[in-house]
């Protein structure tokens, strides 16, 4: 335990697995108090169930009623992490409206809110830590919403670095990351694709959800760090 966030308190948005789990198991392992909150508290209570250090609440992220409550509840804070996704995928002509905006509302509408919510109860030295992606700086056919999204919460962060200042927000943007959201491919297909980014990939692997986690705690920890976003993608987008 490196106890780096000894004393305080993160607040971590988002599903009870994956990413948001890696993010809130090492925030809690580097000292913090840690309240993982999101759209399915009871998911999250299982989930938590046997962690000490973590405590689960109710957020949605497209109400801002819901994180203004969600404030109110936590009251102080010196963290908050948001890995909320909706993801948007597909050609132009597969798109539809209500996908889009969802992925918008999630991912930079709801991040945005968040701020205007918790940023009075940040405690001196507090941050945000965002999410984008690698789509946003490797365009490729059929991840237009997920680039334009995470390009959005890009800017969001950079806007947000200048306007909340001396609060620090930092956005975090993975590459492609072992965990469940890419199941729904099926096995030999989730594997033919894990097979060729790596192949192409300078760092010659997948990433896995420690390694963002890591990335996390650094952007939290490093107080001369702001308005930037961290590239963990192992170099894919040079490939």
């Amino acid at each position: 335990m490196t106890e780096e966030l000894k004393g305080q308190t993160v607040l971590v948005v988002g599903r009870g697995g994956g990413l948001a789990k890696a993010v809130v198991l090492a925030a809690r392992d580097a000292g913090a108090q840690v309240v993982a909150a999101g759209r399915n508290p009871s998911t999250l209570a299982t989930c938590y169930a046997d962690e000490p250090g973590i405590s689960t609440d109710f957020v949605d992220l497209t109400d801002e009623a819901s994180i203004a409550a969600l404030g109110e509840r936590v009251g102080s804070l010196d963290h908050v992490v948001s890995t909320a996704s909706a993801r948007a995928r597909g050609r132009l002509a597969d798109l539809d409206r209500d996908s889009v905006r969802a992925s918008f509302d999630t991912k930079v509408i709801g991040p945005l809110m968040l701020a205007k919510h918790l940023a009075p109860r940040l405690a001196a030295g507090g941050s945000f830590v965002l999410f984008s992606g690698v789509a946003a700086f490797k365009i490729a056919v059929g991840a237009l919403a997920v680039a334009i999204t995470n390009g959005a919460a890009d800017t969001l962060t950079r806007s947000l670095a200048l306007e909340l200042a001396p609060i620090r927000v930092n956005a975090i943007s993975p590459g492609v990351i072992d965990t469940g959201a890419w199941d729904a491919l099926g096995e030999q297909r989730k594997a033919d694709y894990f097979a060729d980014i790596t192949a192409s990939n300078p760092a010659g692997r997948i990433g896995t959800a420690d390694d963002i986690a890591r990335g996390v705690l650094f952007a939290m920890t490093s107080t001369f760090l702001t308005g930037v976003t961290l590239g963990i993608d192992g170099g894919e987008p040079l490939s």
